[in-house]
Parts: structure tokens; sequence; C-alpha cells
């Protein structure tokens, strides 16, 4: 089995391309950016929904949004796997059954690890 470089080329434009729109973009902000800081502060003040900043711009978030945030995404990606598993349900057959069910075994186990730890019952962080 012989590859040659011809099979690369379309990856290799595409890393030049984007490259190039990458340096166009910070040429473009270098050319038309501002040059100067405004003498007013008001100008270069940041505008968030027209109301005046209350406290720090960089308080601290509790940890429980991190946690929530991650457990969504780490279960949401595993939840990915059920439809390429729904596709070829037939051509897997038993042993394809098998796994898919050691798998949600898997999940099931982490899912009640998390929910005895009170991971997904938000009162019982306040207190952590």
């Amino acid at each position: 089995m012989h590859t040659e470089l011809s099979d690369y080329l379309p990856l290799f434009i595409l890393l030049f391309l984007a490259t190039a729109v990458a340096g166009l973009v910070v040429l473009i902000s270098i050319f038309f950016g501002p040059k100067r800081r405004a003498k007013a502060p008001k100008k270069v003040a940041p505008y968030e929904s027209g109301m005046n900043a209350i406290g720090l711009g960089q308080r601290r978030f509790p940890v429980r949004f991190y946690l929530i945030a991650v457990l969504f995404i780490l279960f949401d990606i595993e939840v990915i796997f059920f439809y390429p598993f729904a596709v070829a349900f037939r051509q897997l057959g038993v042993f394809g059954f098998v796994e898919m069910a050691v798998f949600i075994a898997i999940l099931l186990v982490g899912y009640v690890w998390l929910w005895k730890k009170g991971a997904l019952n938000w009162e019982s962080m306040d207190k952590q």
C-alpha cells in the first residue's frame, strides 16, 4: 500500500487557506483597528445590555456551574454513541447487543454514583 503525496493535497490546501485567512484577519485588524485609546472613558467602557456594572468583572463563580456543565457534556457525548448502534443494530447481532448493554450498564453505574454523591442535586452543592 503506497500512498502518494498527492493524496494529501486537499489537506495541505485546507491548511494553507486556514492559515491565510487567520493571517488576513490579523492584518485587517492591525490596519483598520483603533490606533490610540479614546480620551473619553465611556468610549472604551464595555457595553453589556445598557446597565452599569455591579462589582468586579472577575468575580469567582461557584464550582457547581462547571460541574453540571462537565457532567452534561460527558453524558451528552456518551449518548451520541447510541446513534451508530441504532443504525447498525441488525448487522451487529447478539454481540453488538451485549456490547451496548455493557456500555449502558457502565453509564448507569456512573449516573447512580453521581446521584448518590449529590452531584446532580443543586441544593446539596450549596452545602459543599
